[in-house]
């Protein structure tokens, strides 16, 4: 192929890859709207009844990601494919970090006092490694669970031809 030809089906592909660029950030709105009501949910019930952390993060994303295909499904008539999951998975892994970012620092300024903080940041300064691999297993925890929650709920919502 020339290279006027190559650039002429780069112009042509792009319009479709940014529209579905475009079309996944709105699901991992869908997504992270899902995990917000989700945990908030988990955490009512978790002050009557005492459950897992790791439990209820599981859980949340499993919702979430049941949010997020229905409304692909809903609104593309199609399955998502598996370059879109992997897409998915990674941007919805970072918008669950963010927002658990996000509640770490409302914690920080607004519930802990100064004693709090110095103890945290003492813990932090003594032992760094066990925090630094229990950070690493959450997150690879989260990895997993949103992909193997989108893979398995895009199959079960999959629309039949």
């Amino acid at each position: 192929m020339s290279h006027l030809s190559l650039n002429k089906l780069k112009a042509k592909n792009m319009p479709n890859q940014q529209l579905a660029s475009t079309a996944l950030t709105l699901y991992v709105g869908f997504f992270a709207l899902g995990f917000i009501i989700a945990s908030a949910l988990f955490m009512m019930i978790q002050s009557k009844i005492t459950l897992n952390s790791q439990l209820i993060t599981g859980l949340s994303i499993v919702i979430a990601a049941y949010v997020a295909i229905y409304k692909f499904v809903k609104h593309q008539q199609r399955a998502l494919t598996a370059k879109e999951i992997n897409r998915l998975t990674v941007r919805s892994t970072a918008i669950i970090w963010l927002l658990a970012a996000l509640y770490f620092l409302c914690l920080w300024l607004l519930v802990f006092d100064a004693v709090s903080r110095e103890v945290l940041i003492d813990m932090t300064r003594q032992q760094p490694m066990p925090l630094l691999f229990a950070l690493a297993m959450i997150i690879v925890f989260t990895l997993l669970v949103t992909r193997l929650s989108l893979w398995a709920i895009n199959h079960l919502l999959a629309p039949k031809h």
